[in-house]
């Protein structure tokens, strides 16, 4: 949901026909200056000396913050959703999950450009647009901003709606009481996985990679690519839950932090078939890229 970045500013002008990071990402230029030049290859991949960057840090923080209250503003959603009894629950919340999305983007974007979401920064590595250190923070940042979103959202709500609703979490199947006793109930593994492989390669084909390529967001514009990737993704969101039509099965997670917090947090249940929303959206990442490279830059449209 998103390198460093969605959008590159215009005024920043980068030569040649090829897909650009986003904003505060090194671009491939920029990691040749200097003596960056006479840099093994391996440790331009590596980035170790972003460890060590104050940018770098600042910019997890950001990412860090954005992911806690994404998790904080969809669990949130998604119960409150339910509770009011509406009668397209599911339509109901992808068009606000695609309003959060999109604000959030456009809060976090002009300090780490706005991921909020392992998915995009795994395919951001895997493209050659941010080093592998760089990746490695900021999935962490993630990571914990997806906890202490849980931690905050468990913190109001009170403990009926917490073991009713599980925190919102990310689920696979549940436990549910039957005629003859508890019965479990949800989506097979198979379909899960399939499901998050799919909806993560449709998100980063069809927003995600307007970000990453520049002379797509400089035409597009920021506000238009942040509102867009909001709308895949609700879209998304209101597909995987309503063609399922599952009882027990929680819809594509499409964001692995979102559903570690609740996980970490609430425990149980939740902890069952949660590979899967790792596993589904790293193989869809893998997917996105093995399709960036296979364009042959001669190939692509230019302007």
């Amino acid at each position: 949901m998103a390198g460093n970045g969605i959008v590159g500013d215009e005024e920043n002008i980068y030569g040649g026909n090829k897909v650009q990071p986003f904003a505060s990402t090194p671009t491939p230029g920029q990691f040749l200056q200097g003596k960056e030049q006479n840099a093994p290859l391996v440790n331009k991949l590596l980035g170790l000396e972003e460890i060590f960057s104050s940018e770098v840090w600042r910019a997890s923080l950001a990412e860090l913050l954005g992911t806690a209250v994404l998790v904080f503003a969809l669990d949130t959603i998604v119960i409150s959703t339910l509770q009011t009894e509406t009668k397209t629950p599911n339509l109901v919340m992808s068009v606000l999950v695609a309003f959060v999305v999109a604000v959030l983007l456009l809060a976090t974007y002009p300090i780490s450009g706005g991921h909020i979401n392992p998915i995009v920064t795994f395919a951001a590595l895997l493209t050659g647009l941010i080093s592998i250190s760089r990746a490695a923070i900021f999935i962490l940042a993630q990571s914990v901003g997806g906890i202490l979103g849980a931690l905050a959202f468990k913190a109001v709500v009170n403990s009926g709606i917490e073991r009713t609703y599980s925190l919102a979490g990310c689920t696979v199947t549940i436990v549910a009481p039957g005629p003859h006793g508890p019965t479990t109930i949800g989506l097979g593994t198979s379909q899960a996985l399939w499901l998050e492989i799919i909806c993560s390669f449709v998100f980063l084909f069809a927003s995600v990679w307007m970000a990453f390529d520049r002379r797509q967001a400089k035409a597009i514009g920021r506000v238009t690519i942040c509102v867009i990737l909001g709308i895949v993704l609700g879209l998304l969101v209101y597909i995987s839950t309503t063609v399922t039509a599952t009882k027990g099965y929680g819809g594509a997670g499409l964001n692995p932090a979102r559903c570690l917090g609740p996980a970490v947090v609430r425990g149980g249940h939740l902890w069952n078939g949660h590979w899967i929303f790792w596993t589904g959206p790293a193989i869809g990442c893998v997917a996105f890229a093995l399709y960036v490279k296979m364009i042959p830059r001669e190939h692509t449209h230019t302007y």
